[in-house]
């Protein structure tokens, strides 16, 4: 069963991101949102977990959060809230980080 992982919250806040990866399936996928985009930052740790977590094609960031943290990235697919729609279709379940 796949599974997309929503997280929201700052990878330097807590260690959503981190127990995430742990537990991360092979086809899994995921979706950061809000402040877990700073995840991105280059040069930072949790960058270099998710690149570390060989996630190609499967770590999306939603576009509008980019955006307004003025980050940018090539490891993750940025995605609208439509393509969110469709993600979150795609995966068998979804399992969002609170």
């Amino acid at each position: 069963m796949t599974t997309l992982h929503v997280i929201a919250h700052s990878p330097f806040a807590d260690e959503r991101l981190a127990s995430c990866l742990r537990l991360l399936g092979p086809q899994d996928a995921i979706l950061l949102c809000g402040d877990a985009t700073y995840a991105l930052k280059a040069g930072s740790e949790p960058l270099r977990a998710l690149q570390a977590a060989n996630l190609e094609q499967r770590l999306y960031a939603l576009d509008e959060d980019l955006q307004a943290r003025a980050l940018t990235s090539p490891l993750a697919k940025a995605v609208d809230y439509p393509a969110l729609v469709e993600l979150t279709l795609h995966y068998d379940k979804v399992n969002s980080w609170l």
